[in-house]
């Protein structure tokens, strides 16, 4: 596997412009970390606009948040325009066990066959069709206890899924790696795993989605290391955070990335 370095050099020369339709939480954040890793973001949701601007964008997430029918049409406009122009998306698929839209709307987005799914343990099993422990949004199921979901789901779409957690892992349903980069302090504030998205769609336009997926985590997860350094607790870990990924180098994510092979 590449250097995770490589991947983030790659991509800083790039600059890939992301479109991202997320939750009305996550916007601000997700558009100051992608400009923080060296990525470029637009906020792009209506429908009337979302298929035409996806034709501009080298990458796109999709995140159902805070989604209603017209952002759900939106989402899969603009990820069928991606199909068609051969570029890759991210689904996250936040909460999707508790109502019944966001069942039917990911179930309509993953026949779509997203390039990426980036999921805490209890969304994956969910996409999956297995039962789990999820309170709302949040996982109640361990990372290990998804791992066959997310292969099977893997190998249903064609894709990569990302199981987020403790020690990450991801997978195209035949390779498999662990990501363990990370700190406790940044499942403490709003919006981190959504920005998530954004990253690993930026690194997902400049190389093959499984090694760019677990660079993108990887680099995700160091900065969240620097970052609760300096950190006093939730409030003042997020400005350190985006310094800390703004100030990363490809040396330094290569020398301090913890992927291994699953």
């Amino acid at each position: 596997m590449e250097n995770p370095g490589d991947h983030l050099a790659r991509m800083r020369e790039t600059a890939p412009l992301v479109q991202n339709i997320s939750n009305f939480v996550a916007m601000n954040l997700m558009a100051n970390v992608l400009l923080a890793v060296g990525a470029s973001p637009a906020m792009v949701h209506a429908r009337e606009e979302a298929a035409e601007f996806a034709a501009l964008a080298q990458a796109l997430t999709v995140n159902i948040g805070t989604a209603d029918p017209a952002w759900g049409a939106a989402m899969q406009d603009a990820a069928a325009a991606m199909n068609a122009a051969g570029r890759p998306w991210v689904f996250d698929p936040v909460g999707v066990s508790a109502t019944r839209f966001r069942r039917d709307l990911s179930a309509r987005l993953i026949a779509l066959k997203p390039t990426a799914i980036r999921g805490n343990a209890s969304e994956i099993r969910a996409l999956a069709g297995l039962s789990g422990a999820a309170r709302g949004v949040d996982a109640g199921d361990s990372v290990e206890a998804a791992m066959e979901a997310a292969q099977a789901l893997a190998r249903r779409t064609g894709g990569v899924v990302a199981v987020s957690g403790a020690v990450d892992y991801v997978t195209d349903g035949t390779r498999g790696c662990r990501v363990a980069n990370g700190h406790p302090l940044m499942a403490r504030v709003t919006a981190m795993g959504c920005s998530l998205n954004g990253v690993i769609a930026a690194f997902c336009a400049c190389a093959p989605a499984l090694e760019a997926t677990a660079a993108a985590l990887a680099c995700y997860g160091l900065a969240g290391e620097r970052a609760a350094q300096a950190a006093q607790g939730p409030g003042s870990f997020q400005p350190a955070f985006l310094d800390a990924l703004a100030a990363q180098t490809p040396a330094a994510l290569s020398a301090g990335a913890k992927v291994s092979a699953a």
